[in-house]
């Protein structure tokens, strides 16, 4: 089972509007709300590929009802617990011509006793768990190292920790040796507090984490990634291929490695297939979803090189 985990989870708005600007008043009949976060995006993509996936996090309010909704809806476990205050809502007003206007708001404020009932009830979870994969942003109230308490009770049970978050939670959360971790350049520069000029600069610092990380994940976008694995380095190439909407794609990497990791594969078979499932949420119109058959097929096209 794959456990996931969104502690600070949203209602994703979309509005399409045709030629958006302030001050105007605009209808529109295109519009949809999801279940949003980086961790659900995980969640759904795990689905996709038809693997055990089990959801957790907090949630409040009538948007965390639209949210256990959706996931009800799609078939999808999930064990949240509900807080007071309500889930936040994150509008994005699509224009025409490409451009994106997004309104995002701050959320409840995680109490002290929500933390400890959460660290509770996530202890109980593990007995049931084969991989955790942690996701996003923190909820406001929450001890920046949070995360790297998760970590350590994942570790007494020697269950591996995939995380995915930025800034002082990711830099907290480092301390405590997750098994994967997948910054991005200007993540990556954020920790190292200097301008990474190529890839034999990001290849440094991700080696510096790969001597306390077992793998080390460098996103480039469209341009493939790094990965570091056991001092091990792959560059890994990606086919062309035509994108609808890469939101997500780092998301849905992530999943493929967890799901990866639970089916046993190498390291080369897993970075193949995170890479092909991270392509494959950029074909595709929605965030968070692939075609388990679309990745088979693209993992053919993926080249994993080891060139250190």
């Amino acid at each position: 089972m794959i456990t996931t985990i969104t502690l600070n989870p949203s209602v994703d708005r979309r509005y399409m509007i045709g030629e958006f600007e302030t001050g105007k008043l605009f209808r529109t009949s295109e519009y949809a709300a999801t279940a949003g976060g980086k961790g659900l995006n995980v969640t759904r993509v795990a689905h996709c590929l038809e693997a055990p996936v089990i959801a957790t996090g907090l949630l409040g309010g009538k948007s965390g009802g639209v949210i256990e909704a959706e996931l009800d809806h799609a078939g999808i476990s999930h064990q949240f617990l509900g807080i007071e205050g309500e889930t936040r809502s994150c509008i994005a007003v699509l224009s025409q011509d490409g451009g994106q206007t997004e309104i995002l708001e701050s959320g409840p404020i995680a109490r002290n006793e929500d933390v400890a009932n959460f660290l509770l009830h996530y202890e109980t979870l593990l007995n049931q768990t084969s991989v955790v994969v942690a996701s996003g942003s923190l909820m406001r109230g929450m001890p920046v190292d949070l995360y790297a308490r998760i970590i350590e009770l994942t570790r007494e049970k020697n269950i591996p920790f995939l995380l995915d978050t930025s800034g002082e939670a990711l830099r907290e959360g480092i301390k405590a040796s997750p098994s994967l971790i997948k910054p991005n350049q200007e993540e990556l520069e954020s920790y190292a507090g200097k301008s990474l000029q190529n890839e034999e600069d990001l290849i440094a610092v991700a080696k510096e984490l790969a001597e306390q990380i077992p793998t080390v994940v460098v996103s480039l976008g469209g341009e493939g990634s790094l990965v570091v694995h056991k001092k091990q380095v792959y560059r890994v190439h990606l086919p062309n291929v035509v994108v609808k909407n890469p939101v997500g794609s780092g998301d849905s990497m992530v999943a493929g490695f967890a799901v990866g990791i639970l089916r046993g594969y190498d390291i080369k078979k897993t970075i193949a297939f995170a890479a092909a499932c991270g392509t494959a949420n950029a074909m595709e119109e929605s965030t968070g979803a692939v075609d388990k058959d679309l990745v088979a097929g693209l993992m053919k096209q993926i080249r994993v090189v080891l060139i250190e």
